[in-house]
């Protein structure tokens, strides 16, 4: 390295100890749910059985954990915060049998570094506490006397108060970071069998309120139950493992090769696979390695999948804890100790699918059959039916839905599906059923078509009728237009009630032709009742149409020896007609007569023409300069390029440029073509109008409340209790109302008494808790459970513009418009995309 550039750069030094101190405790406690994680670790490594923590809004002002744990020791105090003084390890060979949470000595001191830290401490072989205050750096600056009994108790106040930036940052995000707290602190609550863990905030001077509570059970169970209810102890199946199947070998490249067995043990819950039991979200997914926390995302991933296999619209609650040998797993790789590393673990993939999909497979495929008590079998037995014989026919059914068998609540597809394999027999057994089955309605049917095939031989055997017949129709028909010529056309039920007595009057006066002709057609029989004189006022010229059209049907169906004949007579039937026309057009032509017309001068100059086509010509090219000489759309009208297309209609069109934007017509009455500057833009009128509209409808609709009749108790934990009543207006918008008793007990805080409908649609507990999601992540913003936009789309779309509507230039323009005054313009609802970008017309060549 030359001697300038090390001169500009200046010499390498050591950083002070403070300032690594400082920088390298930002990188260990990075938000308030680590330093809360780091202190509940500390008191149950110290063998704490009650563990209780305390927030003071929401961990701003403080956050307090203590315990009755073992306490320090007083030969301790000096190094208990001091950077990688640790009880747990003296060397790296420990760390492979490490088996508590702690062992790497920086979470008391970075939080030092953090905050204003003070611990009050008694052990259990001490008679008397002592209260401790440590500096930033982790020295102890203060040591008295404290009476406490046995255990420990650490305080923080004012977190991330020495880095300004990131004390701003946590202080707008409070609500986010202690949602993101008390889904820690939940996982702790599970996992930690045998200890009661408590968290309470207090906002301000007000009350103190409990968001978390366990019993301290030995059971996993009992604290699910205790954190999220017993109404999701309903859902839950225990977690059964098996070995994986030759087939789930193969899937993970296992198949031949010598696995060990017995290396992981898995224990847990998982929520059945019904639908309507799951969640709408990923919120209630805990995973365990050794009783530690963690997010193992190729396991989390895997357990979707195969629920999605059984249940595709929602989420599975999962409790999951694997048990495996610590010298396969590596717990030193993040500093929140949240991402494992393990050996096998293609081998834990296969376990985990093998049996979930065992337990999956025998929780589904299952009906009710609680209203119907006849056996399946009966249904696949092949029935005896002699030919004509109706009586036959029901006496069977009847008989084999009155089989007396022992009834059964339920049983399996798959056992259904063989049952009528075995019972079905090929040909006449299915079709004997049907038969049976079928009623009286569809034994005329059966009739109808039996006679009409006895008839065809009569049909063949008479096609020189068949054309006479055709002919002296055609002539007949002829005789008729040219009466009608003359006729004035009467009101439809006149005429309704004319054909009906034509008809009448031919079925008598032709029954010997209609014997010739059985299978005709009912547009056969409206042809023909032009043969009788009754209603010669009412037909006019416009009969030719349905008339032709009632030939082609009657082509359609008839003989090739009666078509042949029908098509020799047409030449006559035209001339005819012809001739008719002749004779009554002096009667229906008016005479001749002129008509003046107005002429007006217009002022027209050459010259004018030439200065104005040179002023647009000068005026296209200033804007042809100001224009980028880039392309600003390089994405193409392709489904595979939609989000390329968005993101570049997102950087280059703001809303206020939809009203400079030019109508310049509509398209296949379906689409909009628009112009700004240079750029051609296609719009679909349907979808710019259903996302207008969808929006419209969620800022502005109020959900109206139905009253229940008995207010009816959630069971929500107290974290939810705490987001519903930080957000009851929201809440009411969509239609919900709460009676709220803040001095109760947890989970029985929040009673509903009023529930939103909405014509068709009715909603319930499960959208309260999405919302509750949606609000613990966005509190205070108003949002929508996913059903009711469902809703909201499904009426968007309806009251939308239709392709296929005709638009004028100002109803173009208004849907124009629209798309500026909305947030999202891209997609609609269904998401359809809005708009596209079509061609830049200086990229078209103007020869």
């Amino acid at each position: 390295m030359s001697d300038s550039s090390t001169g500009s750069a200046g010499a390498i030094k050591a950083i002070d100890k403070q300032s690594v101190h400082q920088i390298c405790s930002g990188q260990v406690v990075l938000s308030l749910a680590t330093a809360v994680k780091e202190l509940v670790e500390n008191s149950i490594d110290a063998g704490a059985t009650n563990v209780d923590v305390k927030l003071k809004d929401n961990g701003i002002e403080l956050v307090e954990v203590s315990d009755n744990g073992k306490g320090v020791e007083e030969e301790n105090f000096e190094g208990l915060t001091l950077k990688h003084h640790t009880s747990k390890l003296r060397d790296f060979s420990d760390l492979i049998h490490v088996e508590t949470f702690g062992f790497r000595g920086e979470a008391l001191s970075s939080l030092c570094a953090l905050s204003d830290l003070n611990v009050v401490t008694c052990h259990e072989s001490a008679q008397i506490g002592a209260r401790l205050v440590y500096d930033h750096d982790g020295r102890l600056s203060q040591r008295v006397p404290h009476p406490r009994q046995h255990g420990t108790t650490v305080t923080l106040q004012k977190l991330f108060s020495t880095l300004p930036v990131r004390h701003k940052e946590f202080q707008r995000n409070i609500k986010k970071e202690y949602s993101k707290m008390i889904f820690v602190l939940q996982s702790y609550c599970i996992i930690s069998t045998g200890v009661r863990i408590t968290c309470t905030n207090q906002m301000g001077q007000g009350k103190r309120t409990t968001v978390l509570c366990t019993s301290g059970s030995n059971s996993m169970r009992d604290n699910i139950g205790a954190v999220f209810g017993p109404k999701q102890l309903q859902s839950l199946i225990p977690f059964q493992q098996i070995s994986p199947n030759e087939s789930t070998k193969e899937d993970y490249g296992l198949s031949g090769v010598d696995v060990p067995k017995d290396l992981f043990s898995i224990d847990g819950f998982v929520s059945q696979a019904d639908h309507g039991v799951g969640r709408s979200a990923t919120d209630r997914q805990f995973f365990f390695i050794n009783k530690r926390p963690c997010d193992p995302v190729k396991v989390s991933k895997l357990v979707n999948e195969v629920y999605h296999m059984y249940n595709r619209h929602q989420y599975p609650f999962v409790a999951l804890n694997i048990t495996v040998a610590s010298d396969c797993v590596d717990v030193n790789v993040t500093p929140d100790k949240r991402q494992i590393l393990l050996q096998e673990e293609k081998l834990l993939l296969a376990i985990l699918k093998s049996s979930l999909i065992a337990m999956f497979e025998t929780g589904v495929n299952k009906i009710s059959l609680s209203h119907i008590t006849p056996t399946i079998t009966n249904l696949g037995r092949p029935i005896e039916r002699s030919a004509g014989s109706e009586d036959q026919d029901t006496h069977s059914v009847s008989e084999a839905l009155t089989d007396n068998v022992p009834p059964k609540t339920s049983f399996n597809l798959a056992g259904l599906k063989e049952a009528f394999s075995k019972h079905q027999l090929p040909g006449t057994g299915s079709k004997h059923h049907k038969a049976a089955c079928a009623g009286p309605s569809q034994k005329k049917m059966f009739s109808f078509v039996s006679s009409s095939k006895k008839m065809t031989d009569i049909i063949k055997s008479s096609t020189s009728f068949s054309a006479v017949s055709s002919i002296k129709k055609s002539t007949v028909c002829l005789a008729k237009y040219k009466s009608t010529f003359d006729g004035d056309a009467e009101d439809s039920g006149a005429a309704n009630q004319n054909s009906a007595e034509d008809d009448a009057e031919i079925l008598h006066e032709n029954s010997s032709e209609s014997v010739l002709y059985p299978t005709t057609h009912e547009t056969d029989v409206k042809a023909e009742t032009i043969d009788e004189p009754v209603c010669e006022k009412f037909w006019s010229s416009t009969t030719l149409l349905p008339e032709r059209k009632s030939e082609l049907s009657e082509d359609r169906f008839s003989s090739p020896e009666a078509k042949r004949a029908r098509h020799e007579a047409e030449p006559l039937a035209e001339s005819c007609l012809v001739d008719s026309k002749n004779k009554n057009a002096s009667l229906q032509m008016d005479s001749p007569t002129s008509i003046k017309k107005k002429t007006a001068l217009l002022q027209f100059s050459l010259q004018e023409l030439s200065k104005k086509m040179q002023r647009l010509k000068a005026q296209k090219t200033e804007n042809n300069d100001q224009e980028p000489k880039y392309r600003l759309f390089r994405a193409k009208i392709n489904p595979g390029e939609n989000q390329s297309a968005e993101d570049e209609l997102k950087k280059e069109i703001s809303k206020d440029m939809f009203k400079d934007m030019e109508i310049i017509g509509q398209f296949n009455l379906g689409f909009i073509i628009t112009k700004l500057k240079s750029d051609l833009f296609i719009i679909d009128q349907h979808a710019t109008d259903e996302k207008y509209n969808f929006e419209m409808l969620q800022q502005n609709t109020v959900l109206k409340g139905q009253r229940l009749i008995v207010p009816q108790h959630l069971h929500l934990p107290a974290i939810s209790e705490t987001v519903l009543m930080e957000n009851l207006e929201i809440f009411r918008k969509n239609g919900f109302d709460f009676l709220i008793d803040e001095d109760g007990q947890v989970m029985q805080r929040v009673k509903l008494v009023s529930l939103p409908t909405s014509k068709n649609w009715t909603f319930g507990p499960g959208d309260i808790e999405e919302l509750i999601f949606m609000l613990s992540d966005s509190p205070g913003v108003m949002c929508r459970p996913s059903r009711v936009r469902q809703m909201f789309a499904s009426r968007a779309c309806r009251k939308s513009v239709m392709v296929g509507t005709a638009l004028n230039t100002s109803e173009m323009k208004k849907l124009v418009l629209h798309m500026g005054e909305i947030e999202q313009p891209w997609n609609c609802p269904h998401g359809r995309p809005t708009m596209r970008h079509l061609a830049n017309l200086n990229m078209v060549s103007q020869d």
